[in-house]
């Protein structure tokens, strides 16, 4: 069951449910989950979700809402009853069931086919370990690099002094969400060392969902 069945079951918004998962799956209460993308219907753009287990489920949704617990059931039978393969009792109905399954498998293939640039680019992106500056990535979110710079500090992201300003806490860099270049520069015929923070395709993943919860951004689509 998809994060995105849990919302709406509870009538929580995604992003609130999703939040629920990260802090569960922290807390060891359940199984460790990674974000599946996903193209929104309506502005065909790529967003991610959470594919859960029937267990955890339960507990997703007895830390939400309880008392929407019996809905949940009823929608894991619903999940259940469909999965379960329907023998046709006459040969009109086999031939009906073969059309059927043509037609799905045609459907499918053709939404894959649409779908694999943006699946592979968002593939892309969550493997991009070497990362791009964090101005960079301020102007794909709008935000622009002065800015992303003072939220992040802001954000205890970013260290505000010394000779670390501007570098992201270790934490970060061993979650895999930013890196640390190191260069060189010139200056009073003198040769000195420069650290350069740079966000991975991983971070960028993580970090826009950040802002969007921290208000920064504003969400397209739940």
């Amino acid at each position: 069951m998809s994060s995105r069945d849990i919302a709406e079951i509870v009538s929580s918004r995604h992003v609130d449910v999703c939040r629920s998962i990260e802090r569960l799956m922290k807390k060891g209460a359940i199984g460790e989950y990674v974000v599946t993308a996903y193209t929104h219907p309506q502005n065909h753009q790529t967003y991610y979700e959470f594919f859960i287990n029937q267990r955890d489920s339960y507990i997703i949704v007895a830390q939400l809402s309880p008392e929407f617990t019996a809905r949940l059931v009823d929608r894991w039978q619903e999940l259940e009853a469909a999965a379960e393969p329907k023998i046709p009792t006459s040969f009109a109905e086999a031939l009906q069931l073969a059309a059927n399954q043509a037609k799905e498998l045609e459907v499918k293939t053709q939404a894959l086919a649409l779908a694999a640039p943006k699946v592979e680019f968002a593939d892309a992106i969550a493997g991009a370990d070497k990362g791009v500056k964090l101005g960079q990535f301020a102007k794909t979110v709008g935000m622009g690099p002065v800015t992303i710079f003072r939220v992040l500090r802001e954000l205890k992201i970013l260290m505000s002094g010394g000779d670390s300003f501007n570098l992201p806490y270790q934490q970060y860099v061993e979650r895999g969400y930013f890196a640390v270049k190191q260069g060189t520069y010139s200056t009073n015929s003198e040769t000195r060392i420069s650290h350069t923070a740079m966000i991975t395709g991983k971070g960028e993943m993580w970090l826009r969902k950040k802002l969007i919860e921290t208000g920064h951004l504003k969400a397209v689509a739940a």
